[in-house]
C-alpha cells in the first residue's frame, strides 16, 4: 500500500510528554522512599551535631562538621552509603594533606588560593576518589583560609568530626529501614512489556484502517519506548545495588539475575518495535520512502503484529499455559504472513516493507523464546 500523506503534528505528543516528566518528576520529589531518606538524613544529622561536641580533643571545638558528614553518607542504599562515605573522607584527607603542605611553606593569599584550588582541582582526577574529588579543593581551601594559624587542630577537628557524621549516616541508614528497591524493578519490567505489547497492537490496528489511520499516536512512541527502556535498565541497577550489605534482603530473596536476563531480552524487544515504528511511519506518511506495504500484506501483518503485541502483554500473568498458547499464535501469525509473502514479485524501484517488519517479529519472537 502506497500512500502520500502529510506526517502527524507531534508537536502536542511532545508537548503531552512534557507534561507527564514534569508531573513526574514532582511526584517523585515526595515520593515515601524520598520522604523516607530525607527523614533518616534529617535524624543522623541531628544525632552526629548532638554527640559531636563530646568528641575528644580540638575535635569538640568544630561539632558543625558531624552533621554535615552524616548528610554526605546519607545514600539512597546501604552500600552507596559506604562507598559515598569512604571517598568523601579520602578527598578530605588528600584536600587536608595538599593544604597543610602549602601552610607550611606560604600564608593564605590570592595567589595561595588559586594554587591551592588547580593542583586541588587536578588531584580530583586520582583513580578511586570518585565523588570525593569535590572534597579536595573544599577541604583544602577550608584549612588554608578557615585553620588560620592553628591549622593542626583545625584539620584534626575537620577530618574526625567528618569522619563521625560518616559513620553515624552510615549506621542510620543501615539500622533504620535499609532501602531495597525490588518492587520498583519489578513493577517497571512488567509496565515496559506492556508498553511494548500495546505498541504492536496498535500498529497492528493502525494496519487494518483506511490510511492514513486515525490512530496515530504510535508513530510518536519510538523515542519514548527509548527512554522506558533506559529507565528500566536504571532501576534494575539500583535494585540490585540495594540488596548489598543490606540485612532485609534474606527476608526478600528475589532473583536479580533473572531481571537482569529479562531486561537485557526487553532492551533486544524495543530496539526491533523502533525499528517496525520507523519502518511503518515511513511507509505511511514519508512519499519518497523506497519502500512500501503491499495492500494484500496488510492485514496478515497486522495479524502477527497483534499476535506478537498480545504475547508480550501475556507476560504480566502468571499463568504459562496462556503464555505458551499466545507464543504459538504469534509465531503461526508471522509464519502465516511469511509464507504470503515469499516469493512475491516486488514492483518496480520499490521495496516492500513486509520482510523487515516480519524479521523483526521474527527475533522478537526468539528473544522472548531465548529469555524463556
Amino acid at each position: 500500500m502506497r500512500q502520500s500523506q502529510a506526517r502527524p503534528d507531534t508537536r502536542w505528543a511532545k508537548g503531552t510528554l512534557f507534561l507527564k516528566h514534569a508531573a513526574s518528576g514532582l511526584s517523585s520529589a515526595f515520593a515515601a522512599q524520598r520522604l523516607q531518606l530525607a527523614a533518616k538524613a534529617a535524624f543522623a544529622a541531628g544525632l552526629a551535631f548532638a554527640i559531636a561536641p563530646h568528641l575528644p580533643g580540638a575535635a569538640a571545638n568544630y561539632p558543625y562538621y558531624a552533621p554535615l558528614g552524616a548528610l554526605v553518607a546519607m545514600y539512597h542504599n546501604v552500600a552507596g552509603s559506604v562507598r559515598q562515605g569512604l571517598e568523601a573522607l579520602a578527598g578530605l584527607a588528600v584536600g587536608i594533606g595538599l593544604a597543610y603542605v602549602l601552610v607550611t611553606v606560604t600564608d593564605p593569599s590570592p595567589l595561595a588560593v588559586a594554587l591551592i584550588m588547580g593542583i586541588g582541582v587536578l588531584l580530583g582526577g586520582l583513580p578511586g576518589i570518585g565523588s570525593g574529588s569535590d572534597w579536595i579543593p573544599t577541604a583544602a581551601l577550608l584549612v588554608l583560609l578557615v585553620g588560620g594559624s592553628n591549622p593542626d587542630d583545625f584539620s584534626f577537628g575537620y577530618l574526625l568530626q567528618m569522619g563521625f557524621g560518616v559513620a553515624v549516616g552510615i549506621g542510620v541508614n543501615f539500622l533504620i529501614f535499609p532501602p531495597l528497591h525490588l518492587n520498583a524493578a519489578a513493577a517497571s519490567l512488567d509496565e515496559l512489556r506492556l508498553a511494548l505489547g500495546r505498541q504492536l497492537t496498535d500498529m497492528g490496528a493502525a494496519l487494518k484502517e483506511e490510511w492514513p489511520p486515525k490512530h496515530e499516536d504510535w508513530s510518536s512512541r519510538s523515542d519514548e519506548l527509548a527512554a522506558a527502556a533506559r529507565s528500566v535498565r536504571h532501576l534494575v541497577k539500583e535494585a540490585d545495588a540495594s540488596r548489598r550489605a543490606n540485612p532485609r534482603r534474606k527476608l526478600h530473596p528475589r532473583d536479580v539475575d533473572l531481571d537482569y536476563r529479562n531486561l537485557r531480552e526487553l532492551e533486544r524487544v524495543t530496539f526491533h518495535i523502533q525499528d517496525i515504528t520507523d519502518v511503518l511511519s515511513d511507509v505511511i506518511w514519508e512519499s519518497k520512502a523506497p519502500y512500501s506495504v503491499p495492500l494484500q500484506d496488510t492485514g496478515p501483518l497486522a495479524d502477527a503484529l497483534s499476535a506478537t503485541g498480545n504475547l508480550l502483554r501475556s507476560f504480566s500473568e502468571d499463568d504459562t499455559s496462556a503464555q505458551d498458547g499466545h507464543f504459538e499464535a504469534a509465531r503461526e501469525a508471522v509464519e502465516t504472513c511469511m509464507a504470503a509473502t515469499a516469493g512475491r514479485q516486488a514492483e518496480q524501484a520499490m521495496v516492500p516493507a513486509s520482510e523487515s517488519v516480519l524479521l523483526s517479529l521474527h527475533r522478537i519472537l526468539r528473544s522472548v523464546r531465548t529469555s524463556g
